[in-house]
């Protein structure tokens, strides 16, 4: 069995990303303090065994949770972080912030729900640079609290004072801070397999780092009510002779001849995540599919890099950027809200072709015949 390598360093979203935010959005993104864990613990994981043929992917909401890293900063003390291994005194877990903020407590609690997998010896330290860092507060019984002074902080560790003889779970960091810091709203963590070429060891943990940090926007853009989104994402690359990429369920694959060719193309992985978020039933049309996904990557990730098209040759039913732009047309001229719809519908396994006359007042061949005639102006 191949092992999975941890992602190293979970973030939260990316600003340099542009998002249309829904109505009920307090803040625009720009303006929000979001974290990264950074940890030299491995996550408790096992690598799940391969899907056969005509078996039905599991969800992630079917099996118990993986104990990933940002659980510890969700906001939801059910759940919580678990190590792979015993913790050792030179080994930390911590919570760089993207802006400096002024603390006025921290309360981290750590143990499983059962009270198992506490720190009873360790520190908090605060820094103020996420270089140098200096102790803040002692554990007893698995929690520690401090209150702050006034001083700004950039990051926040969570240290033992000696090796452990057991694992380590850190149920919740709890920050109260001036601004506030983001808890982690969809937590996420990218296990990645790079076997077939250990070269790419670098660019793959890059690839993670961002399609982490993609998370929050793909969610956002991409919401629904009910909808739970995967917390476990497996990414791998395989020797193989062609194509770009591929997911079912929440494990991608990539092609190693590819990425070594285009290794900038971490957008190429950002759409496959998004694939992950869509969580579709039923049949939809691929068109649609693919072309949603890069209205997503080419719209809200990385605007600008679309490229150009052939208004000549162009249809709405070209998929990935052709259709991308296609939605985009919809969503400017006629329904802000249409990605949105169209995503809850594909994700319910309730899509029809009408939705588009709903959105419009045209039908789909109709819209389309008009978009394609602003392309030759």
């Amino acid at each position: 069995m191949k092992k999975l390598i941890r992602a190293v360093g979970l973030m939260a979203w990316a600003g340099t990303s542009t998002l249309a935010f829904a109505a009920d959005a307090p803040t625009p993104l720009a303006q929000l303090n979001f974290a990264t864990v950074d940890s030299s613990l491995d996550t408790l994981y096992t690598r799940p065994a391969p899907v056969q043929r005509g078996q039905q992917q599991l969800r992630n909401a079917d099996a118990a949770p993986v104990p990933i890293k940002e659980f510890a900063f969700d906001g939801d003390p059910k759940t919580y972080f678990g190590s792979l291994k015993n913790p050792t005194a030179k080994d930390d877990f911590t919570l760089v912030f993207d802006k400096p903020v002024t603390i006025k407590s921290i309360t981290a609690t750590t143990g499983k729900p059962d009270g198992t997998d506490k720190l009873d010896a360790g520190v908090i330290q605060l820094s103020a640079d996420g270089t140098t860092f200096t102790d803040a507060g002692k554990f007893a019984e698995g929690v520690a609290t401090i209150k702050g002074k006034g001083e700004k902080v950039l990051a926040v560790r969570i240290k033992p004072s000696a090796d452990m003889t057991h694992p380590l779970a850190i149920s919740e960091i709890a920050i109260e801070s001036d601004p506030a810091v983001m808890t982690f709203k969809y937590p996420v963590e990218i296990f990645l397999n790079y076997d077939d070429a250990p070269e790419l060891k670098d660019w793959c943990e890059k690839c993670a780092k961002i399609c982490e940090r993609q998370y929050y926007m793909l969610n956002e853009e991409l919401k629904s009510e009910g909808y739970k989104p995967a917390t476990v994402i497996t990414m791998t690359l395989k020797a193989r002779d062609n194509g770009v990429a591929e997911t079912s369920g929440n494990r991608i694959t990539g092609t190693v001849s590819f990425f070594k060719a285009h290794p900038t193309d971490f957008g190429a992985m950002v759409h496959e995540t998004t694939h992950v978020v869509q969580h579709y039933r039923g049949r939809n049309p691929g068109w649609l599919v693919e072309g949603l996904c890069d209205y997503v990557r080419f719209f809200k990730y990385e605007p600008g890099k679309i490229g150009g098209i052939n208004p000549a040759t162009a249809k709405y039913t070209g998929s990935y950027r052709v259709t991308a732009r296609f939605l985009n047309y919809i969503v400017e001229k006629y329904d802000k809200e249409a990605v949105h719809k169209l995503n809850k519908m594909m994700r319910e396994g309730t899509y029809k072709e009408e939705a588009f006359k709903d959105m419009s007042g045209k039908t789909l061949p109709e819209l389309g015949e008009e978009w394609q005639a602003t392309l030759k102006k």
